[in-house]
């Protein structure tokens, strides 16, 4: 595969699968534009085999997704972007009857809102050009719940109907819409873990390993590849959601 004429950008690209799905493009040929809500290292630039694009903005903030991507844009010689990873998200977990409202909505705003803040106003050169793909990051856990992740699973499922509206509306100007739900993969939060409670997550997953960033990375690949899939989700997560 051959992506040296393609511009992709990935949110939430500074570390875990967002860094390894920029990567994985990146050793493909394509051109990069790397995004985090805070500043990305120096070394993280420097891994990079052609020197990437950076943006910083949280993205449950609607008017600066905007104006970055406006800017990005507007850059001499940018000539849009081909394909969207909507990686950036986060947790804030806690049992439903302890949950704050705040707690509630922030996961919410930033998981499914701020996909949406970075999706729309792509979309719309998407149109323009006539082509591209939009890759939204999931999770089993929107497909399976889990106990004290509330918010976190609800976001995630609203990325299901998201991106099936978005695969449709798309469709007529060549544009793909796919989400991929990952289930337990090596990160930080799996790096904290205890080995006990490592070993009772293992026993419901018949593979009996966490997943690589990698192993998620290669199916953004293909999702960007492949020209005749689109509105689905690829559940990686060794069979826990079987």
């Amino acid at each position: 595969m051959d992506f040296s004429k393609q511009t992709v950008m990935v949110t939430g690209s500074s570390r875990g699968i967002g860094l390894a799905i920029a990567h994985a493009f990146d050793d493909l040929g394509a051109r990069l534009v790397l995004h985090a809500r805070s500043a990305i290292k120096p070394e993280v630039v420097a891994s990079f085999k052609q020197e990437p694009l950076t943006l910083q903005f949280d993205i449950a903030d609607a008017q600066a997704a905007e104006a970055a991507l406006k800017d990005l844009y507007k850059q001499e010689g940018f000539e849009g972007i081909d394909v969207l990873v909507n990686n950036a998200g986060i947790t804030k977990d806690q049992i439903a009857i302890g949950m704050k409202p705040e707690d509630f909505a922030a996961v919410v705003n930033t998981n499914l809102n701020g996909t949406f803040n970075v999706t729309q106003p792509v979309f719309k050169k998407m149109l323009r050009q006539k082509h591209g793909a939009i890759i939204n990051m999931s999770s089993v856990i929107g497909e399976m719940g889990n106990i004290g992740q509330v918010n976190y699973a609800a976001s995630k499922a609203g990325l299901f109907g998201l991106t099936k509206t978005l695969a449709k509306e798309g469709a007529r100007k060549n544009i793909r819409v796919n989400a991929i739900a990952p289930g337990m993969i090596v990160s930080d939060m799996t790096d904290a873990l205890s080995d006990e409670v490592k070993d009772n997550i293992l026993k419901s997953v018949p593979l009996k390993r966490f997943g690589k960033p990698e192993d998620v990375a290669n199916v953004a690949v293909f999702l960007a590849q492949n020209d005749y899939i689109t509105g689905q989700t690829i559940t990686i997560d060794g069979g826990l959601h079987i």
